[in-house]
């Protein structure tokens, strides 16, 4: 009995410091491990984008989706926005369809108008071939047809403003300078050695914007646009490529905003739900067995601590959606007590046929007969916890994987917390008093 006091008052003494922590963290606001809210709580705009993958082969989607997001995270963080998320998913349609979506988070931005226009349109850039030739410069670039090279703004690495000597005597031209990263520098000088003499076209959001013809294979990874524009839409043109060039197009699906009343009320009912939650449930533990029952509340509390302890240092993005899971893993750690319990009672009763074990014994019996029924109840909640992560969307994930860490918990807390505290406690005989505070319900012996 020594060994389980000793480790109960260690673990109530842990308990009691991982409370401080989340109490101290929350209670300062320059702390590094307040909790980080979503915009369904904080308040702020979240925009749904399509990305158009119907020109990209299907081995490149993921890569050209990764470089997607990289340029917009690099797009958003220009403005100045506090701990913007930027995070892709794949979403699956019944008919075997998917479509490739970019969300992008702006905490604190409520005008959705405001959240568009700061994150703009970035051009998505692109290099075509000609299939004909144009019979003469003037030929409008509509009656020529062009074809993909595979070469885009994805393996852009940076754009410059040069001025180059005009037709007209003392007239400097505005040029753009387009530097490829490495791979984009090898697939660029495959495609001029190759194409000597064709028109390799600039299109700029679906539009040409530049028709130089290949005089010489072009090594090094550098080009230059040269094409009809002012010297401030040349500014322009360069600010926005080194913005960042979409590797595949977007166009906005859906936008969403949320005000910072909403936020806190959202916080306010879902800490009222959970309070008033785990008051009833511990009062219900409590009244019904008794003993077990405050061992169970106690073991409860240390695990919502514990649960806060871990979404804090993760850190976690709470959502409401979050929190509904934590909630729902709360009530899944009673369970387990409620199965450890009932099997104690039996034992302590013998209304299998046999004699009543004390209560010692009776603890030891119990936990290992209910231990298979947990095991297998945790495994299944964890195996759906993990399918609704990986296939579900944003607002599903935010649920699974709180959900997740909550069911991994409650096995510390119902299998190993509940039985250290009970064989601290419990006595070897029990007559008496302790034969009504070990029972439970309304039977008396």
């Amino acid at each position: 009995m020594t060994r389980f006091r000793v480790s109960a008052i260690i673990a109530l003494i842990v308990g009691l410091l991982l409370a401080y922590f989340v109490w101290t963290t929350e209670a300062n606001p320059a702390s590094k491990y307040r909790f980080k809210l979503g915009l369904d709580l904080a308040g702020g705009t979240e925009l749904v984008y399509k990305a158009d993958m119907s020109q990209t082969a299907e081995g490149d989607r993921s890569g050209a989706l990764s470089a997607l997001q990289s340029v917009i995270e690099r797009r958003v963080n220009l403005f100045g926005v506090a701990e913007p998320l930027v995070q892709t998913e794949r979403a699956s349609a019944l008919s075997g369809t998917s479509e490739d979506r970019l969300i992008v988070d702006l905490p604190g931005v409520t005008d959705i108008d405001a959240a568009v226009a700061a994150l703009g349109e970035t051009p998505t850039l692109e290099f075509r071939l000609a299939t004909t030739a144009p019979t003469s410069l003037s030929q409008s670039t509509s009656t020529v047809a062009f074809i993909s090279t595979g070469l885009t703004g994805r393996y852009l690495s940076s754009a410059t403003l040069q001025f180059g000597s005009g037709a007209t005597a003392g007239l400097a031209t505005p040029q753009v300078v387009l530097n490829f990263n490495d791979d984009g520098a090898k697939l660029f000088e495959k495609i001029t050695t190759e194409n000597v003499g064709q028109t390799l076209a600039i299109f700029l959001d679906g539009q040409p914007i530049s028709t130089p013809v290949i005089e010489e294979a072009i090594p090094g990874g550098q080009a230059i646009i040269s094409g009809h524009f002012t010297a401030a839409e040349a500014r322009d043109l360069v600010r926005n490529l080194n913005f960042g060039a979409l590797p595949v197009p977007i166009s906005l699906e859906s936008s969403s905003s949320v005000g910072p009343t909403l936020g806190s009320a959202a916080i306010d009912a879902g800490i009222t739900a959970g309070l008033i939650g785990f008051a009833i449930i511990a009062l219900f533990m409590i009244a019904w067995y008794r003993v077990p029952g405050i061992i169970a509340a106690v073991a409860l509390a240390e695990y919502v601590v514990f649960m806060f302890s871990v979404i804090k240092v993760i850190p976690i993005t709470l959502t409401a959606s979050g929190i509904a899971g934590l909630i729902i893993s709360v009530g899944i750690a009673v369970d387990a007590n409620v199965l450890i319990f009932e099997r104690t009672k039996e034992e302590l009763r013998g209304l299998s046929g046999q004699e009543g074990k004390n209560p010692r014994e009776a603890v030891h019996i119990g936990f290992g007969r209910a231990w298979p029924a947990i095991r297998d109840g945790h495994l299944t909640m964890l195996m759906s916890g993990v399918i609704l992560f990986w296939l579900g969307t944003s607002v599903v994930q935010g649920f699974a994987l709180v959900f997740v860490l909550g069911v991994l918990a409650s096995f510390i807390s119902a299998v190993s917390l509940s039985r250290v505290f009970l064989l601290a406690i419990v006595p070897e005989e029990g007559q008496g008093v302790w034969k009504f505070l070990l029972n439970s319900g309304f039977h008396k012996n």
